[in-house]
């Protein structure tokens, strides 16, 4: 995780380029809609801060958080709030969000690490709160570029919620990437809820 997190504090501002004006809206709008209208939202590695201003600017109230300090600064200075650095093994809130949104962010912690955040997160959700959440499709995990990647496929996805039970999936679906040049990359998109 180390790595990453360097990483990304030597590439922000490169990064937060190529991503911020990306339109996303159709994902974006695919989570509102299991969102009431006063949801309160946390962005669980917000990087340049895209999604935290579509939904500030839908409306809803909104907490940042990311493990860069380099982004945490750009994403202040793009949203115009405060975006706390936070690793995501500290989270610790408790039935506080309507919706937890972890675009391409949780991606980056090694196996053990994700099912302990997974739980972190169903912990600080509200009852009939969702998670969105989004991993290269495949199976490659370790070192790619800089930074660590663990990869979905629907097995890794059965076997992520066989091990946070207290989840259920509530749709999946892949999608190609919507940065310039990188329609060949799929990813996986998960909505997940407290099981009923």
């Amino acid at each position: 995780m180390t790595s990453t997190i360097e990483y990304y504090n030597r590439n922000a501002l490169e990064y937060s380029r190529s991503t911020v004006c990306v339109d996303f809206s159709a994902t974006q709008e695919r989570f509102l809609r299991y969102m009431p209208s006063y949801a309160k939202i946390l962005d669980f590695g917000c990087g340049s801060g895209r999604d935290t201003k579509y939904f500030l600017d839908k409306g809803y109230d909104v907490d940042a958080v990311d493990g860069s300090r380099e982004f945490c600064r750009l994403a202040s200075a793009y949203t115009g709030i405060p975006v706390k650095q936070l690793y995501f093994q500290e989270f610790a809130s408790v039935n506080e969000y309507d919706g937890i949104w972890a675009c391409a962010s949780i991606l980056h912690l090694q196996w053990d690490d994700l099912i302990s955040v997974l739980h972190k997160m169903a912990v600080a959700l509200k009852n009939t709160g969702v998670i969105y959440t989004s991993f290269k499709y495949g199976d490659f995990s370790g070192e790619r570029q800089g930074r660590y990647f663990i990869d979905f496929t629907e097995n890794r996805l059965n076997e992520m919620l066989t091990l946070v039970p207290e989840l259920q999936c509530r749709e999946y679906w892949i999608s190609t990437d919507v940065r310039p040049n990188r329609k060949d990359e799929k990813w996986m998109n998960i909505i997940l809820s407290h099981k009923a």
